[in-house]
């Protein structure tokens, strides 16, 4: 595939100053660079067009040629997982990429590990791996909200500082991290704001764990919730997920969803409810049933920050859950796993103060 100019020139430029950095490839860590396609990867028809390109149309030797310099600080191998457009992650394409970092982190050799991702579901990647990855070295999800043949593209940097912070040895025992924009934020914190900004990924309750200060990676603060080797979840086994839909709640909301949640057989429903993980009167009812037939009801909230703490006595009698301060998206990935292990409310409601 022809690549656009800017991206060409990005590469010339920076084999001018390649082969800077470390004296020599054994005092550099081994980072293995996992690509699954998104912005970061994708190609525009004009290099001034930042919508409407193909996502995930470069593959992982284009990306890591492109930033030569990241080499400087690591000795990088690439394997592309998959080339999608990250609004079209799967459950099988995130039990693929756990089982893939497990067995990689498993070997003494290999010293941490970059993802290239899209954005739109970064962050639901990224704490699904917080969850089920079993190794305290550092795992560096990064992607691009411009395509990799804009002028202005993102990327290239976003890939050289996920790199630099995962050779780092700071970096490791703090969970899964996510690198954009020279931020470093915890995996259970991040999320997208942005429809289009650069700038997109915040942690609007807790802030950032860190910043990348011209190339060097600086942390100033911890996450406190359990991941990774202090998880209890293993999907080594396992192929298949159980089945979570998150309903969304509005002004007239009905049971119209619920029910046909209900019908579909879903073994767990998230409601992103208004304000305190509030609840429709007429979704209630069917959340109700729901719950009294063996189904796991999760109380999130549509608010951009924000705990969701026990409210309602009705709630408590009907054995919603409350989120606490996951938001939808992020409440579904924990009860997947938690119905992996159990379906007792009580037992799910502790995991998610857990984690």
């Amino acid at each position: 595939m022809k690549m656009k100019r800017p991206l060409v020139a990005m590469m010339l430029a920076a084999m001018m100053v390649s082969g800077q950095g470390y004296a020599g490839a054994a005092d550099k860590p081994d980072v293995k660079v996992l690509a699954t396609g998104g912005t970061i990867a994708g190609s525009a028809a004009s290099d001034t067009k930042t919508t409407g390109y193909k996502a995930g149309a470069l593959g992982i030797d284009t990306l890591l040629n492109a930033v030569p310099e990241a080499k400087n600080y690591a000795d990088l191998s690439g394997e592309q997982i998959c080339s999608i457009d990250s609004k079209d992650m799967t459950d099988d394409i995130w039990l693929k990429l756990a089982k893939r970092c497990n067995a990689l982190l498993s070997d003494k050799k290999v010293d941490g590990i970059v993802i290239t991702h899209g954005t739109d579901t970064l962050e639901e990647t990224a704490y699904f791996l917080n969850l089920t990855v079993k190794s305290s070295k550092p795992v560096v999800i990064t992607g691009a909200m411009r395509p990799a043949t804009a002028i202005s593209a993102d990327g290239p940097m976003n890939l050289l500082n996920a790199v630099r912070i995962a050779a780092d040895k700071k970096s490791a025992g703090r969970g899964v991290l996510v690198a954009l924009n020279d931020q470093i934020d915890a995996a259970r914190n991040v999320t997208k704001t942005n429809t289009t900004s650069v700038n997109t990924f915040q942690s609007p309750l807790f802030g950032s764990l860190g910043v990348v200060n011209d190339g060097v990676p600086e942390f100033y603060g911890q996450t406190t919730r359990l991941n990774t080797v202090k998880s209890e979840f293993d999907v080594s086994k396992l192929d298949k997920l159980p089945y979570v839909k998150v309903i969304y709640g509005t002004a007239n909301d009905d049971a119209l969803f619920v029910d046909a949640a209900i019908k579909a057989g879903v073994k767990g429903i998230v409601y992103a409810g208004t304000g305190n993980g509030s609840v429709h009167k007429d979704a209630e009812k069917a959340l109700a049933k729901a719950s009294a037939a063996g189904i796991v009801v999760v109380r999130s909230t549509r608010l951009v920050s924000g705990s969701v703490i026990p409210a309602e006595q009705s709630y408590i009698d009907e054995h919603f859950i409350d989120g606490d301060s996951l938001n939808p998206q992020k409440c579904r990935i924990l009860l997947q796993l938690a119905l992996t292990k159990t379906h007792d409310p009580k037992a799910i409601q502790e995991m998610f103060h857990k984690y």
